[in-house]
């Protein structure tokens, strides 16, 4: 059984082409990813994996590049088809715009995965600590059962409290954190799935795991992470940075 680490990098972005190499700190913002992933003990190799030959050039030099094609639906489909990962082999997937992942979020997803053969898939949830969180159709919650595997997933506030408003200190409400742990069987599995009613309405592809039957671990974490979305989001992770030391 191998543990690969999977970082899918591309050029386009809507509202921020090109981010993988934009410099932090004096860095290409793929190069703090690759980095704090290769600080994870579990994983046995991480592997870039991008269209793109800018990228793939930046990149060559400190880690191993993929090259993928270029019409991939979906993230999922190029890490997929960068790891190409035998029935027991675990994958994680891990955001290319999230320079400061913990590297032991990293691991605890593998060592679930590694620990308990019944999970298909594990991801990670913080909890919700604002209405305006809960009430955002951008922000992802996610309900699990008693041995913490993921119920439903959706944009809207669950569960819903019937009478009165939402208890944020009860432990139910739970913001889902888009890093993604899977056993490769099921990996190849779900890519070859078309799209189900729930994830086209939603438009959330764990939607479709669940659909076909697979079990998702939730770990759970009290930190939120910062993502590079716009170019404004650069300063607040040099600062975070540039506090840390």
């Amino acid at each position: 059984m191998r543990t690969i680490g999977v970082i899918p990098s591309r050029w386009g972005s809507t509202r921020f082409p090109g981010k993988s190499l934009h410099p932090i700190c004096g860095k290409p913002l793929v190069r703090w990813v690759v980095e704090a992933a290769q600080r994870a003990r579990l994983l046995d190799e991480v592997i870039v994996a991008t269209d793109d030959v800018r990228i793939a050039k930046a990149v060559g030099g400190f880690a191993r590049v993929a090259m993928t094609r270029p019409d991939h639906p979906s993230g999922t489909d190029r890490v997929a088809e960068a790891a190409q990962a035998g029935d027991g082999d675990v994958v994680i997937n891990i955001q290319g715009d999230e320079p400061l992942i913990d590297p032991g979020l990293i691991d605890a997803l593998a060592e679930r995965m590694r620990g308990e053969p019944g999970w298909a898939m594990a991801t990670a949830a913080c909890p919700i600590r604002s209405q305006r969180d809960l009430e955002a159709r951008t922000v992802v919650k996610v309900v699990v059962d008693r041995e913490g595997g993921a119920l439903y997933f959706s944009r809207l506030p669950i569960p819903c409290r019937r009478d009165g408003e939402p208890d944020l200190g009860s432990g139910l409400y739970l913001r889902h954190l888009g890093i993604y742990a899977y056993r490769g069987s099921f990996l190849r599995r779900l890519v070859a799935e078309p799209p189900c009613a729930l994830e086209r309405a939603e438009s959330l592809e764990q939607l479709r795991a669940l659909h076909i039957g697979g079990r998702i671990a939730v770990i759970r974490t009290e930190e939120l992470g910062v993502g590079v979305d716009t170019p404004e989001d650069v300063a607040a992770v040099e600062a975070i940075l540039a506090a840390r030391g």
